[in-house]
């Protein structure tokens, strides 16, 4: 049992123990990213016809090869684009049920959004989508045309 002196104490624990779930599928790859507390994961696999329509799949077998499961996992944050549309309204879809059922709230960034800056890295994401103020469950897609 973990006891806590203040309800400070308590949100900054969880705080430090948030998983965060990076999912990229407009570019050439599937990316996929977890951020925990104490280390960082990643995979990328084709980004076919067939792994669009298995991204449920991918991400719940991604998450269990760390000894995760979909309810582990507090924010998500998704690429919405620039890319190919069956790859964003894929993903976006996927997270958006997420939402609904298992009440984990995501980001919507686009590389686009963080211009000026030198070093954006997946890791970052969750950093610069704070310092951009980049709104909370919000869905505006860019597809290309």
């Amino acid at each position: 049992m973990i006891l806590f002196s203040s309800e400070l104490e308590f949100e900054l624990n969880n705080i430090t123990k948030m998983n965060k779930l990076i999912i990229d599928v407009v570019g050439e790859k599937i990316f996929l990213m977890i951020i925990t507390s104490s280390n960082i994961y990643n995979i990328c696999y084709e980004n076919t016809k067939i792994n669009f329509e298995k991204l449920t799949i991918i991400i719940s077998d991604f998450l269990i090869s760390y000894n995760l499961k979909i309810t582990d996992i507090n924010i998500i944050y998704i690429n919405k684009g620039p890319g190919s549309f069956a790859g964003i309204r894929n993903s976006l879809s996927i997270v958006k049920a997420f939402n609904v059922a298992k009440k984990i709230d995501y980001y919507c960034y686009s590389m686009d959004d963080f211009k000026g800056e030198t070093d954006v890295r997946y890791e970052n994401i969750p950093n610069l989508c704070d310092k951009y103020k980049i709104k909370k469950n919000l869905i505006n897609p860019i597809y290309l045309s």
